[in-house]
């Protein structure tokens, strides 16, 4: 059985290392998981069963359980993978309806003809940010192409249910609590440094 790095630590240390993770940027993110083989790209599966790694990284969010998760078992996690069903590469349609499909590969925050049929279908209220993005990959890693109906109903829920931001949002969460002081980018540095030392120290 693998041994649980964060074990080394006592258990004070331990619920700082596991928060602290947030303040680090992606670089360092992905420098620790390259360390210990810990995936960060998405893959995607091909119709002949094959799979191809995208340039794609995953969120912040899902990349930091995946560090944590090692940190606390000893293990590593698959990489996420969206299975054949749910990728398309195709252009998106220049005329869409709000029962074709949104695929990954055609998601394009910049399409015209996709956020107008969004705003339509949200009366207005669509705003094609990280909330809209985050769902459409909820639904991918599901195995799910969502209609875009389906699709606006799903983010209306998320944007009234996300009353605060992610934890891994390390800047705008500190804000929301009047944290984000003039020297914010100072503290980040220096948490992540000290992050970065006792992951070093526990995972030699």
């Amino acid at each position: 059985m693998a041994s649980a790095p964060i074990l080394k630590l006592a258990c004070e240390k331990r619920r700082a290392l596991l928060e602290d993770l947030n303040y680090l940027n992606t670089a360092e993110i992905k420098s620790f998981c390259k360390q210990h083989a810990i995936p960060y790209r998405i893959v995607v599966e091909t119709p002949d069963g094959r799979k191809w790694k995208t340039a794609d990284d995953d969120r912040k969010g899902v990349i930091l359980e995946r560090i944590r998760h090692f940190l606390e078992t000893g293990t590593v996690l698959a990489e996420t993978c969206f299975r054949a069903g749910v990728v398309c590469f195709d252009p998106l349609p220049a005329k869409i309806s709000p029962d074709d499909r949104l695929f990954y590969g055609q998601y394009d925050k910049a399409n015209p003809a996709m956020n107008a049929l969004l705003k339509v279908l949200t009366k207005g209220r669509f705003q094609n940010g990280a909330i809209a993005r985050i769902l459409a990959r909820k639904f991918w890693a599901r195995g799910e192409a969502p209609t875009f109906r389906q699709f606006a109903a799903a983010w209306l829920r998320e944007r009234d249910e996300h009353s605060r931001p992610n934890a891994e949002w390390a800047f705008l969460s500190d804000r929301t609590r009047g944290d984000a002081t003039p020297g914010w980018k100072k503290m980040r540095a220096k948490k992540a440094a000290e992050a970065i030392r006792v992951l070093g120290q526990i995972t030699q």
